[in-house]
Formats: structure tokens, C-alpha cells, sequence
């Protein structure tokens, strides 16, 4: 090892990268050569709205209401995926870009049940969307074929978080694709046959990454279902998966001192928010006598 090469808290090389400088709304700053445009909106604080894009996927670039305006670009660019070049000049608040994501928010209502999707009525309140603009979805029945989690494909906006967990991204099972074209398209296991015939494991993560509650939780559905779910009433508790020696990060979330869902920090450097079936699923136990 050189004399003065950087390390890491636990004694490993670190590779120092090259700052790139650009302008976002303005101001001027520098960040790490690779970063996207969403990361360095972030350190500014500015709050991007997101929905296919999670921090342990790669950017699918499905919904595109994340998009910024990039001066020199013919369209507006997903910021998720689009990385920092020397020089960009970058409006996230621009009328074009606030045009485009209204529109987008109005066209996701139209087909999708968003009702259950964190922050989107925030997000239409900011833009000034209409959610029943293009028309209101169209009710589909819950696909209830297991005892762990529901399908609710009303509420699917075909995002690919679910197929990409399922994927190259984490669990390499690869049990879940897109089937069909067009408005015919949707979530499916190989030939439609249900989740216990198929290649599934059901380690979760699908459900982990879903952003509009297409995927729940049995007792998060149920508890939905008889309109009792309260997040105000909800605690969560950091701990360690008690099953194998790996040291899986676990949050619960406890509502009436009962575990409602189990997810892992993404943050975490051993699950980086993923879980097997018992980490995410084995918690019956407790609390029976």
C-alpha cells in the first residue's frame, strides 16, 4: 500500500473521485464525478419527486415524474438516471418541467389507483394536478393467492422496482416479468401460473420496493381493508434477524403491539434493504402464547 493512500474506518483502499461542478435553480456546486442530477439536487435540499426510483435499484427511468429541465437538451431528462456532466445547467422548477410532471401525475391517476402511494397528493397539491383530469381507473379484483402478501394490480403503475428486486437487482430469481403490451401490460409470473407454483421465494422484496401499495403486506391489506391502518399509531423498532448468523438489519413496524411489517434499512451495508422469506415473514411467533 502506498504511503498516504486513503483508507476507509476499516483499513480498505478508498477511490477518490474526481468533483463535478454544475448549476442546479442557480447555485453553483460540486459533486463526486458519477453522481446523477437527483443526488446533487438533494445535497441542495431541493425534494424531487420519485416513484420508480429506489436507492439499491438501478434507475428503470418508468415514470418520469422526476424529470428536470437541462439547458442544451432537446427533452427534459429523468434526473434518476441522467449522471452530472462539467458545466450542466440544470431548472427542476421550471414551467416546462412543472407542466410535465402535472401531466404525468393526471395520466397516473387515470389508470392507477395512486390512493395508497405516500406523498402523491402532496404532490398534486404542489403542481396543481387534477387527478381525474384523463378519467378515473378501472377497478381489478385483489390477486389473494398466499398467506404472506397481496397483489392489488389496481394500484400497479407498472414501475419495474418489483421485476428488477426480483431480478439482477438483488434476488436473482427471477419469478416475475412484465407480460402484455400496451394497456394489456402487467406484473405476471411465467405463464400466469400463482406465486406458490412458481419460482418465487417469497423473500419480499417486491413488496419492499413497491411505491403505490400494489404489493402489501397481509396485515398491512387487511388492517387497509377495514380502514384501521393509522401510521400515527405506528412505532418502529430497529433490530438484528434472530435466524442465521448474517446480521440482517430489520425495522419493525408495530400498531397495537402488533408487527404490521417487517422492512430493512437501505442504508444498511448487509441487506442494502433487502430480506429473505424469514427476515421479512417469520415473525408470527411472537406475541403468541
Amino acid at each position: 500500500m502506498a504511503a498516504g493512500s486513503p483508507t476507509d474506518p476499516t483499513g480498505r483502499l478508498v477511490t477518490l473521485r474526481r468533483k463535478v461542478q454544475l448549476t442546479i435553480d442557480g447555485a453553483t456546486l460540486s459533486v463526486s464525478e458519477g453522481s446523477t442530477i437527483l443526488d446533487a439536487a438533494k445535497s441542495l435540499g431541493i425534494d424531487t419527486p420519485t416513484l420508480c426510483f429506489a436507492q439499491n435499484l438501478t434507475p428503470a427511468n418508468a415514470c418520469r415524474v422526476c424529470v428536470v429541465e437541462l439547458e442544451g437538451a432537446r427533452t427534459l431528462v429523468p434526473s434518476c438516471a441522467r449522471r452530472v456532466e462539467p458545466g450542466m445547467v440544470v431548472h427542476t422548477d421550471s414551467a416546462r418541467v412543472r407542466d410535465a410532471r402535472r401531466t404525468v401525475l393526471e395520466l397516473l391517476a387515470s389508470s392507477v389507483d395512486m390512493s395508497a402511494t405516500p406523498k402523491f397528493a402532496e404532490w398534486c397539491e404542489r403542481y396543481g394536478a387534477r387527478p381525474t383530469r384523463f378519467g378515473t381507473p378501472t377497478p381489478r379484483p385483489v390477486v389473494d393467492d398466499n398467506a404472506l402478501f397481496v397483489r392489488d394490480y389496481a394500484k400497479c403503475m407498472l414501475c419495474y422496482k418489483c421485476v428488477e428486486a426480483c431480478g439482477d437487482d438483488a434476488q436473482h430469481t427471477f419469478a416475475i416479468a412484465v407480460a402484455g403490451r400496451g394497456a394489456h401490460a402487467t406484473i405476471a409470473t411465467e405463464l400466469d401460473t400463482p406465486l406458490p407454483d412458481s419460482a418465487c421465494v417469497f423473500c419480499g422484496n417486491c413488496v419492499g420496493v413497491c411505491p403505490t401499495g400494489a404489493l402489501q403486506f397481509r396485515a398491512e391489506h387487511e388492517l387497509r381493508e377495514a380502514d384501521a391502518w393509522d401510521e400515527s399509531r405506528q412505532s418502529q423498532i430497529d433490530t438484528i434477524c434472530p435466524y442465521c448468523g448474517v446480521g440482517c438489519s430489520l425495522t419493525l413496524h408495530v400498531q397495537d403491539e402488533r408487527i404490521v411489517k417487517v422492512t430493512s434499512p437501505v442504508g444498511s451495508e448487509v441487506t442494502h434493504g433487502h430480506l429473505c422469506v424469514k427476515g421479512r415473514f417469520g415473525f408470527e411467533y411472537l406475541g403468541k402464547r
